[in-house]
């Protein structure tokens, strides 16, 4: 081997070796950028939370144990998609005040797929005012200061939908059911849905004539 033929084989391993490790370095560069961006969410939430009220500042801590970060942070909300049962859960800095079926204020709110019939509307704004029909993407959510409440609200709002219940039964079932949540109990309504969320639940409506 020429001492030529020698230099410029030592010179392409070196280049070789560079090259190898350049790309190690970006890898490793690219991964911290990733763990970064996944602790991001985590460090917002925990700073924008922490100048909140005590109530919403509360249910965000619980729901961030139980359902882990938010998907996305703002200064007056924390929302998640596709947490657990729930197509959407939104926890908001804002209080809204509400006195059924006593003295409280609305703050998480959470959607499932369902479709209402429409002859239903009427009775289902009987029912309860913090329970929101969006027939068009075919949802409907549920607001108060607890993940168990908006349980119990869905599933008496499936209820009263299905013809099972009226809306004054769902009514009077919803304020025993919470009085017994108050004392300690976990009526089943509170803590699961007790139907099958369904799917295809749309209705983009038909264009006008």
């Amino acid at each position: 081997m020429t001492p030529a033929f020698r230099l410029s084989t030592l010179a392409c391993a070196s280049l070789i070796g560079l090259g190898a490790g350049g790309a190690s370095l970006a890898q490793d560069k690219s991964m911290a950028k990733s763990d970064a961006a996944m602790a991001k969410p985590a460090m917002a939430a925990d700073s924008v939370i922490a100048a909140w009220p005590a109530t919403p500042k509360e249910v965000a801590m619980k729901t961030i144990a139980k359902y882990g970060q938010p998907s996305e942070v703002t200064a007056t909300m924390l929302v998640w998609h596709d947490n657990g049962p729930w197509k959407k859960t939104i926890v908001f800095k804002d209080e809204f005040k509400h006195d059924f079926p006593a003295p409280h204020t609305d703050l998480m709110q959470q959607w499932i797929a369902y479709k209402v019939p429409l002859d239903k509307y009427d009775d289902m704004a009987k029912y309860d005012g913090s329970v929101v029909i969006e027939r068009t993407t075919g949802m409907i959510s549920a607001r108060c200061d607890k993940e168990e409440a908006n349980f119990l609200a869905i599933n008496l709002a499936h209820d009263v939908a299905t013809g099972k219940r009226t809306a004054t039964q769902a009514r009077a079932f919803y304020a025993d059911t919470v009085s017994k949540l108050m004392k300690g109990e976990k009526p089943p309504y509170t803590q699961s849905l007790q139907f099958r969320a369904p799917t295809g639940t749309a209705d983009p409506d038909k264009p006008a004539k």
